[in-house]
């Protein structure tokens, strides 16, 4: 329920600001505005105000504002010049830009609100790498602190994910300045060129946040772990001659000893002792493979550094967000067209509505995080060159500021079609996408 009333939430507010910069300039510029429309189908509440019927509709995947426009229907010869289609090119342009722009300027107050109330982010401190992994292979250390990505300094994780996301989709080699457990700091070059721009990319390249340490915070009764004499605080170093980096890590090996003998070096306090044990076999539903405990519940936290900036600054930021995050995601597209990105990386509604909950769960700040790159999303998605969407409206405009002459209507409604059908392409990819995550390939 409350990733429902997440995502319903999410999306409630970004269409009715997209719609409502739409309705905004349009008003602004003379147009006469006849309905404000939030979600398609049969109306569950209407109201008017002034020239204008308000309406909540019953499917609320989309919204409009409906002009007065000659090319549409009939127009009382009183409201001709209040019509869409008899404004000045630059005034229509305006008014189909709005609902973009509004989004991204949403976007930067979301960010400029978060930054201003300050957000525990986690410290970027790298996992251990899998062996014959890109880290791995350039020399990242589980426990490296990231300082900079190609010379951008960083401070959280966050902040290190945007520079390596973006560094992973360029393909090129990539200097990484990392600080060492023991102070030392290192310059690494990452060989980024054959890990690919695609949805697990980081995870590929083998560089992941650290989890946070293998601590032991309960012992079952009667456990293995019980047994082995393992004790709450205890935090797990390593099994034999492997590191256990974080509590991933311990579950990882956990699983991976199939109930052979665990030696696992524990610390204890100042001291350090060896424990061994075996796992048992827990099988979740009949028919399933096993899987394996210890009896133990882990704990322990992730790093955190809080992230807060004065009003002014912060007001700075949210808006360097919003620039950086769309420049990402139009390179990112241009990479999917050009080929040089997955299209595992386009999401659906059911990916958005996941982290909707995910993030409404986390607590305020985190939502408004993510109704913030959403927004961006939607914004920029919006303004791309495509017929049906607003930014194939600006082309139409572009081309008739260069010729002078509008482009003819029934060039329009063959492009249209070529929209839709784009449109319906990439949604059914996305869709694909999302189950695709949540129930796994599909076959």
């Amino acid at each position: 329920m409350l990733t429902l009333a997440a995502f319903v939430l999410a999306i409630g507010v970004l269409i009715t600001v997209h719609e409502y910069g739409h309705y905004r300039v349009a008003r602004a510029v003379g147009v006469k505005v006849l309905r404000f429309s939030i979600g398609f189908g049969r109306p569950l509440l209407r109201w008017q105000r002034g020239e204008t019927e308000f309406v909540l509709a019953a499917l609320p995947l989309g919204g409009y504002v409906r002009m007065v426009d000659e090319r549409e229907a009939p127009v009382a010869m009183a409201d001709r010049p209040h019509a869409f289609n008899r404004q000045s090119l630059p005034r229509r342009a305006a008014v189909v830009a709005a609902g973009p722009l509004a989004n991204l300027l949403l976007a930067a107050l979301l960010f400029a609100l978060v930054a201003a109330v300050g957000e525990r982010e986690p410290l970027p401190i790298l996992a251990a790498p899998a062996p014959g992994s890109v880290a791995a292979i350039a020399g990242v250390h589980g426990g490296d602190v990231v300082l900079a990505v190609d010379g951008r300094p960083v401070s959280n994780w966050p902040d290190a994910q945007l520079r390596l996301l973006d560094a992973v989709g360029d393909g090129t080699a990539a200097r990484l300045a990392v600080r060492r457990a023991n102070g030392t700091q290192l310059q690494l070059q990452l060989p980024l060129a054959g890990v690919g721009a695609r949805a697990d990319a980081l995870a590929a390249a083998g560089l992941q946040l650290q989890g946070p340490p293998a601590r032991i915070d309960a012992v079952q009764p009667g456990s293995a772990a019980q047994a082995a004499g393992l004790q709450p605080g205890d935090v797990v170093l390593a099994d034999g001659d492997a590191a256990i980096g974080d509590a991933g890590a311990l579950l990882r090996a956990i699983q991976h000893s199939g109930g052979g003998e665990m030696r696992l070096r524990v610390r204890r306090g100042s001291a350090e002792l060896s424990v061994a044990l075996r796992a048992h076999a827990v099988t979740p539903r009949p028919g399933a493979a096993p899987v394996w405990r210890i009896g133990a519940l882990l704990g322990g936290a992730v790093p955190t550094t809080l992230v807060r900036h004065a009003p002014l600054a912060a007001l700075g930021e949210g808006f360097a967000r919003t620039w950086e995050l769309s420049a990402l995601t139009l390179r990112t597209l241009g990479r999917m067209v050009l080929g040089r990105a997955s299209l595992d990386m386009l999401s659906g509604p059911l990916t958005i509505a996941d982290y909707a909950g995910r993030s409404a769960e986390l607590g305020w700040l985190p939502y408004l995080s993510f109704l913030a790159v959403v927004s961006v999303s939607l914004g920029v998605l919006n303004l791309l060159p495509i017929p049906v969407l607003d930014g194939g409206h600006l082309l139409y405009y572009a081309w008739e500021a260069v010729t002078r002459r509008a482009l003819s209507q029934r060039v329009q409604d063959v492009l249209q079609q070529g929209g839709v059908a784009l449109i319906a392409v990439l949604m059914a990819i996305a869709l694909y996408n999302d189950f695709a995550r949540l129930l796994g390939p599909i076959h």
